[in-house]
Order: C-alpha cells, then sequence, then structure tokens
C-alpha cells in the first residue's frame, strides 16, 4: 500500500491495549461529522489512499461538502481493501491472472508480480445441484456428483490457492459465499502494514451487500473490475445520493425477519433507489439483531440499491464475539469505530443524526407474513391473501376455469394426482436466510411440531435443505431437531447456492412428463432472494420466496391455492384438523432454542481450518509452478486469447471504417441476453462445439460452469433464445444477417462474425435504452470484444455493463439526445464509418465523434455519437486496449 500525500494531516495513532495501528482520521475533513456512515468509510479511502493524481484533495474536500440535495456528478475512485468471489465468476478471474502471468514472462516481467494486491477470498459454491434429495446420503451423493462434473475447474483453482499471494479458496461442501464472508471472512476493521481502517469489498456476485448488515461496504461488480480491484486499480464512482431509511418498534411474533426484507424490497422499489445508498438508522436499529441486518443488506440488488448498510454498534461487537474473532479484533472494531464517529448510538450525548438525500421509514411492529411471486421479488403479498392472489395470477400462466388434475403413477409408492397449482419445490436455500438462526430454527421447530401431530408432505413436493455454513447442521443437531426436518423430507442436499441461482437439479421423471405434456402451471416455494421468469426450473412457471418456516408449510400443503387460517394442513392422530396457528412456533421458544444451542465454539471449529478442504478437495492432483500448465483438451478452462500479439507499448488508436452491424436491440437488454448463464441447446454453437469437442448432452453442464473456456463463451455470447435482433423479422434466439454473402442469409451470431473476422470486417451492435442492465455479467462484454465488435451504440447504458465494455476495448457510444437507430432511419444494413476517436492519442477524450452510415445505394447517414469514457483512468484502458492490457503495461514498466 503506497504512502498517502496527507495534504489534511489525516494521519494519526490509534492504540488498543498493546497495540497500536496508523490511522486517518476523518474528523480533520469539514464537514465530515454529519456525513451518513457509509460515506464516511469512503473518506477514510479516500484519505489514506490520496496520492496527488487519481485520488485529491478536491475530491476529498468534496465528499466532507456533500450536498446531499444534489444529483451526483463528482467523480471518486474508491479502493476496496477486500475482493469477495464465487466460483461461477471467480474462475475467469483467475484465468485471467494466469494468462497475465504468462504474458507478463513473455514482455520481459516477472510472473511471480502478477498475485493480488488485495486480499482475495473465493467461496466455491454455486456448483453443486441437487440431483439427490429427501434420502440420508443425498449429500455425498451430491458432492460425488459436483466433483465429477467440476473436477478441471476444481484442479485449476487448487493451482491458483498454491501459484498466487493472497489469494485463498474455500472449497465445495463449506458453505454459501456471503455467510462464509459474515461468519468468518469480513474484519469490519482491517489491519495491514501496520494501518488500520474500514474493512471493505467488492464482489463478483450481486448479493456481496450482505456483508453491509456487519458494518462493511461493499456491493457487487462485474468479474472485470474485480479483477482490476485484485491488482490494485480503483473502482470509479460519483458520490451517491443515500437515502436514511429509520426503523422504529419491533417485529411481531408470527413475523420473521424475511417478512421484513420483503417489506422493504416492496417499498424501497417503489420509491426508486437505484444508483443510491441505502443506510439503516434510527432508535429501531438497536434491536435490529445481526442476522436480520444481513438479510436486509442481502437484498439490495433485489430494491436496485448500491448497497443498504448498518453503522457499527454493540449488536455488531456481540455477533463478532459469537462467530469466534479473537478478543482484541472485537476492542479494535469499538474503538476504531468510537474514535472516527462511525459508532451508531442514538442515546449518546454527542450522536449527531446524518444528513441524507432522502428518508423512508418503517415501524417494524406493522410487519405481517408475507411470501413475493410469482416471478420478481418486489411482488409481495401478505399470506393471508395469497390463495386469493395465486387464483388470479395463475390465469395469466394460461390455467382457464378450473385446476386440471392429471394421475401421475411413480416408480415407487401409490399413484396420485398432480394438479395446476401444485408446490413440486419446497426448498430452504440461499444466502439470505439460511444464515439466519431465528428462521432457521423457527422452521425446524415448526417441523417437530408438524411430525408430532402426525403431518406428513404430499408425494410430489421435491424438499430440500441446503443450508448456508455447517454452523446450521450444528445448532440443529445439538437441538435434536434434524430428525423431524427429515421425517418431511428436509434432508441435508449441499451447502451451497442451489436452487436460488437455478441449480434446483431435475424434477423426478413422471412429474417432469406430467407437467410438460399437460402444460401444467405449476409452482416453486424457496427461501432464497431471486425467482425471476425461467430461472429456478424449467418446468416450473411461478416461483415465490418464502421464509423457511413458510417453505415447510407450503410442503405440507402441497398447493399454492391454500389458505392457512382456513384450509386444514391435515388430521392429528385424533382425527382432528390442524392448522398453521397450531403448529407454528413461538417467538419465546425458537429464541432459547438459539440460546441453548448455538455457541461460539460451534463457529470456531467449523472455520478452524476452512481453506483446507475435505478428503476429496485434497486428493486432486494439482498442478504445481508459477504458471498454469494449460491442457489443450480441456473444455473448462482454456488460455484466453486477450494479450496474444501485446507489444510492451499500446498501438495508437485507430478510426472505425467499413464496419458491419452484427446485431440491432431493442430496449432493456439485459446480460442475461448478451451472455446467458444457464443451459446450453444442443443445436447451438456452443452445442456444436461441445459434441465436436467429445462432450455428450448430459454432461453439457451450463454457461455459468464453463465460464473458464472462451471458446464456449464467444459462441455463447448473444445465443440467448430469448433474444431480438431486429435485422431479422420476428425470430428469437442468436441469429442474424450475414452480409458478407450474397442475399445476407440468417445464421447463427457466432458463424456471422467468424466470416467477418475471416474479410477483416469491424462489428458494431446498435441498441436502445438501458442496455446492459442486470448482473454485472463480465462475459456479456468479453465476448463481445471476441466477437470482433469495436464499437456499441445505444440510447443509453447500465452503469457496469458500460465500464465492462471500456475494460474489454470496446468503444461505448450513445444516440444524439432524444434519437436512436429508427429516428436516424438506420435499419442495420449499412456500413459504418466512425471518426474523431484518434483524439485520444493526443490525451484528450472527444465528447463526440462522427458515425457515417452509408447504405446500399449509397445513400449516407450522418450523425455525432456521444462518447462515454467517462473518466481520465477509462481513457487510459481504451488506449491501451482493455484494462488487463493497462495494467500488465504497468507492471511490467514498475
Amino acid at each position: 500500500m503506497s504512502e498517502s500525500t496527507n495534504s489534511f494531516g489525516a494521519k494519526d495513532t490509534l492504540t488498543v491495549g498493546d497495540q497500536s495501528y496508523e490511522i486517518y482520521r476523518i474528523d480533520k475533513v469539514e464537514g465530515s461529522e454529519t456525513l451518513p456512515f457509509s460515506l464516511k468509510v469512503l473518506l477514510e479511502n479516500l484519505l489514506r489512499t490520496e496520492d496527488g493524481a487519481n485520488i485529491t484533495a478536491d475530491q476529498i474536500r468534496a465528499l466532507g461538502g456533500w450536498d446531499e440535495n444534489a444529483q451526483p456528478d463528482i467523480e471518486i475512485q474508491f479502493t476496496p481493501a477486500r475482493v469477495i468471489m464465487q466460483d461461477f465468476t471467480g474462475v475467469p478471474c483467475v484465468v485471467d491472472l494466469a494468462t497475465m502471468r504468462e504474458d507478463v514472462a513473455d514482455l520481459g516481467g516477472d510472473a511471480k508480480k502478477i498475485n493480488p494486491l488485495a486480499p482475495a477470498e473465493m467461496v466455491i459454491d454455486h456448483s453443486v445441484i441437487i440431483d439427490v434429495f429427501g434420502r440420508p446420503d443425498a449429500f455425498e451423493k451430491n458432492v460425488e456428483i459436483e466433483y465429477a462434473r467440476n473436477k478441471e475447474r476444481y484442479q485449476f483453482l487448487r493451482w491458483g490457492q498454491t501459484a498466487f499471494d493472497d489469494f485463498k479458496v474455500v472449497p465445495p461442501g463449506t458453505g454459501i459465499v456471503h455467510q462464509v464472508n459474515i461468519e468468518h471472512l469480513a474484519r469490519t476493521v482491517m489491519t495491514r502494514d501496520g494501518k488500520a481502517y474500514p474493512d471493505s469489498c467488492v464482489g463478483t456476485d450481486s448479493h456481496t451487500t450482505m456483508v453491509n448488515g456487519l458494518g462493511v461496504l461493499g456491493w457487487g461488480v462485474g468479474g472485470i473490475e474485480a479483477e482490476a480491484a485484485m491488482l490494485g486499480q480503483p473502482v470509479s464512482m460519483l458520490i451517491p445520493r443515500v437515502v436514511g431509511f429509520k426503523l422504529t418498534g419491533e417485529i411481531p411474533s408470527g413475523a420473521t425477519a424475511t417478512d421484513v426484507v420483503l417489506t422493504i424490497t416492496q417499498m424501497l422499489r417503489e420509491h426508486g433507489v437505484v444508483g443510491k445508498f441505502v443506510e439503516f438508522y434510527g432508535d429501531g436499529v438497536a434491536s435490529v439483531p445481526l442476522a436480520n441486518r444481513a438479510t436486509i443488506g442481502n437484498m439490495s440488488p433485489e430494491f436496485g440499491s448500491t448497497c443498504a448498510i448498518f453503522p457499527i454498534d454493540d449488536v455488531t461487537l456481540d455477533y463478532l464475539r459469537l462467530t469466534g474473532r479473537p478478543d482484541e479484533q472485537v476492542a479494535l472494531v469499538e474503538a476504531y469505530a468510537k474514535q472516527q464517529g462511525m459508532w451508531h448510538d442514538t442515546g449518546s450525548s454527542d450522536y449527531a443524526e446524518p444528513r441524507f438525500s432522502e428518508r423512508l421509514e418503517l415501524d417494524l411492529s406493522t410487519v405481517v407474513p408475507s411470501i413475493a411471486g410469482p416471478k420478481r421479488p418486489q411482488d409481495r403479498i401478505v399470506v393471508s391473501d395469497a390463495k386469493t392472489q395465486f387464483d388470479l395470477d395463475v390465469k395469466n400462466y394460461g390455467v382457464e376455469g378450473n385446476f386440471r388434475e392429471v394421475e401421475v403413477t411413480p416408480a415407487e409408492g401409490k399413484a396420485y394426482g398432480l394438479k395446476d397449482g401444485a408446490v413440486v419445490i419446497a426448498s430452504i436455500t440461499s444466502c439470505t436466510n439460511t444464515s439466519n438462526p431465528s428462521v432457521m430454527m423457527a422452521a425446524a421447530l415448526l417441523a417437530k411440531n408438524a411430525v408430532d401431530k402426525g403431518l406428513s408432505v404430499p408425494p410430489w413436493v421435491k424438499t430440500s435443505m441446503a443450508p448456508g455454513s455447517q454452523v446450521v447442521t450444528g445448532y440443529y443437531e445439538k437441538a435434536g431437531l434434524w430428525p423431524y426436518l427429515e421425517k418431511l423430507g428436509f434432508y441435508l442436499v449441499g451447502y451451497g447456492c442451489t436452487t436460488c441461482i437455478g441449480n434446483s437439479g431435475p424434477l423426478n421423471e413422471e412429474i417432469s412428463q406430467a407437467i410438460q405434456e399437460n402444460d401444467l402451471s405449476v409452482v416453486s416455494v424457496l427461501s432464497g432472494n431471486r425467482n425471476f421468469e425461467g430461472r429456478i426450473n424449467p418446468d416450473v412457471k411461478m416461483n415465490y420466496l418464502a421464509s423457511p418456516p413458510l417453505v415447510i408449510a407450503y410442503a405440507l400443503a402441497g398447493t399454492m391455492s391454500f389458505d392457512f387460517d382456513s384450509d386444514p394442513l391435515g388430521q392429528d392422530q385424533q382425527g382432528n384438523d390442524v392448522f398453521l396457528k397450531d403448529i407454528w412456533p413461538s417467538p419465546d421458544v425458537v429464541e432459547q432454542t438459539i440460546a441453548d444451542s448455538m455457541s461460539k465454539e460451534m463457529f470456531v471449529k467449523d472455520y478452524a481450518d476452512v481453506f483446507a478442504g475435505d478428503e476429496r478437495w485434497q486428493s486432486l492432483q494439482t498442478p504445481e509452478g508459477d504458471t498454469f500448465e494449460w491442457d489443450s483438451e480441456s473444455t473448462y478452462v482454456r488460455k484466453p486469447p486477450y494479450f496474444e500479439g501485446m507489444q510492451p507499448e499500446p498501438a495508437p488508436v485507430e478510426d472505425i471504417t467499413g464496419a458491419r452491424v452484427l446485431a440491432k436491440l431493442g430496449d432493456s437488454v439485459t446480460t442475461d441476453h448478451i451472455s446467458p448463464a444457464g443451459s446450453i441447446k444442443a443445436d447451438s454453437p456452443a452445442g456444436r462445439y461441445l459434441n465436436e469437442h467429445g462432450v455428450e448432452r448430459k454432461d453439457f453442464n451450463s454457461y455459468g460452469s464453463r465460464r473458464g473456456n472462451h471458446e464456449v463463451m464467444v459462441r455463447g455470447t448473444f445465443a440467448n433464445i430469448r433474444l431480438r435482433n431486429q435485422l431479422l423479422d420476428g425470430v428469437e434466439g442468436g441469429y442474424t444477417r450475414d452480409f458478407t454473402q450474397d442475399d445476407a442469409p440468417q445464421v447463427a451470431i457466432y458463424d456471422a462474425a467468424t466470416a467477418y473476422a475471416d474479410q477483416d470486417i469491424p462489428l458494431v451492435v446498435l441498441g436502445g435504452k438501458e442496455y446492459g442492465s442486470g448482473s454485472s455479467r463480465d462475459w456479456a462484454a468479453k465476448g463481445t470484444r471476441l466477437l470482433g465488435v469495436k464499437a456499441v451504440i445505444v440510447e443509453s447504458f447500465e452503469r457496469i455493463h458500460r465500464s465492462n465494455l471500456i475494460g474489454m476495448g470496446v468503444l461505448p457510444l450513445q444516440f444524439p439526445q432524444g434519437q436512436n437507430a429508427d429516428s436516424l432511419g438506420l435499419d442495420g444494413t449499412e456500413t459504418f464509418d466512425i471518426a474523431g476517436i484518434t483524439e485520444l492519442n493526443e490525451g484528450r477524450v472527444p465528447k463526440t465523434v462522427k458515425v457515417t452510415a452509408t447504405k446500399g445505394d449509397g445513400q449516407k447517414v450522418e450523425f455525432d455519437a456521444t462518447v462515454r469514457i467517462d473518466t481520465p483512468g477509462e481513457a487510459d484502458y481504451f488506449r491501451n486496449d482493455g484494462i488487463l492490457q493497462y495494467v500488465l503495461r504497468s507492471l511490467v514498466r514498475s
């Protein structure tokens, strides 16, 4: 960490016990006292990293004097303390680092120099699929299948764990990245090189914000930005608006943390918080347990904010102690937060209420049991209205009149009727809720009460339990509750993301067949955070988010068309009706059971050797050496071509001439449209590639799992089955016209791009508003680049995708204000010339460039497109043909 220029004289010493740390005092900056907690974290960051060039005294003054009512327009550079990754998004990051190691050597540098400069940690949690369920060996079997499918990726990650300094891997079968982060990896206050400073992180998963519950500022970014952060590059951002969310009152009995977060999600979606920070404050904060804070922070992407943070207080310290953090660390967190004015205590005499851009308030005592669905997390439904609402909503899914019923005959057991509205998946899963002991214990106690009353789950429900860490298993065992969960079919299936990421696994064949042949509208209920269309399972049209105890309640009901107030879940041994209220555990019993069965020792034991892994992990044959030995036969991990032919100095930027349109797209094209994560179609270019390389259809796995192989991913770019390319009439999928051939026939986008590359013809993509919204998928930019696209011209960009395109050397341009492709009369058959980009060679970023589109008959359409290279750092990346090339050259020079 380089030394700050310290122009505010903020450097000081903090002594805690017998340890002294160098700190940067934010009270040296005027206006800091009434900043929100989150902006105090950013202010300290700037003071500590001030270098007079990228991070200046003017930026620091601007942050201290932040105008809470202004629209964001002041840019700052934030240097996160660490990077956290999961395996889907993390594998390509490590592939790129491995590639840079080889290429730095080719340029005359030292391969060992390519190392994370900020600590980087990866948790392998996205690859476990629920193939086996409802039986005692489900966990073992699923882990076995996971290792068989992903062996190549895991060997590669094990190599990375040994080859790179400051890069650690938490092996499969341990837990979910965000739960492992809050329970073990997060520091709240970091110490490094004798300095103490607030913990902060960026992560390659949108739910990184879960750590906000622990007072750690962090959010999800694209893999390209994460790689840059690992290599010491700051994240460019505008000082945001901060929404103050005041909490009062306490959660009533019968409601859960999940109900609170669904209520907050709906409120903040309606208010509008995209691109803003959300910060919780007020007297009610002290009564919100840490697990509930983490649950709320986790759902930040669902309401659209950049982060959703809680300040540091006694509740934070208690959680750090419970989870086995050392006493010295807890003492440091308290001393540091109090010294820096980051301690939240509304009762203290020096408490100053922060200034906020906007304010909302929720009285927690008004929260009622809720679910959300059938396709968005913000579509909250009060449980008492759920039956009525479902009976209405199911009509949108092709159910006219009464629910249809189909007879199903399983291989074992009796035949039964499967109806529209049947709950075919009931899954306790996902980081949001499985890290929260109050809802997990409530689910287990509900299961016990149900079993004691003689209730059972119908045979069509696929039940699963995928906790976020092994601690959950520990407290279930101590409380003696596992047998009751298992009696209802909720056996342990894995520690990982599972259902929420779409790894719900297949339904039993006879059920799947009945659904497909009769087009039944069936349902999943999961304790997750995402329920978008097509995400959970291809057979399941309607998906609902619910608290863990409600997941079990719906599993017992077996249908979504159910009123818990008036419909019995079954009969007890005496033949009396049993209702949900008869088995719902009281909050007192839940809290007492947690107190009796959860201890600091459990966390200490489970995390004692968290990076070591089990026998399977340790016995993987792992390549050795500073550089990776690529396997030419691998279909999972390949060396990408980003640095081929790269010279020590970048070539001058050139204007674009004679470009053709690869795709003309409409509004709200997401990164899912550009780079899908799900299944690979057999007849697609990626499917053909795998087939040619001897991979059988059943082993295709997903685009997400194959992100370490650029050959698969470039073939999967723009391959979404729902993409609509306006060069074609009414065609869905990854197709375009190939203008290198007579009559420009319809072909796969990848095949057209290959034909253009053979003739050295550059490409452009045309689009509408909000281009690149959705998950921050780095392959959406990488694939675009590898297809040969030089520029993307749209009406407006989503923040992360625009910066990712620059990071890959693709020029982001916007149509003139109020214009678009259609208003300018462009149909995509034109040839494009773009002039004026060469100004970048003189150290300037042009505000606009001249675009000339020439039609087949010679007619020209001319317009000035706005250049969306927004910062000096981005200009450097573009001049170098990409962010990784820029970093590589910088490291060779140094």
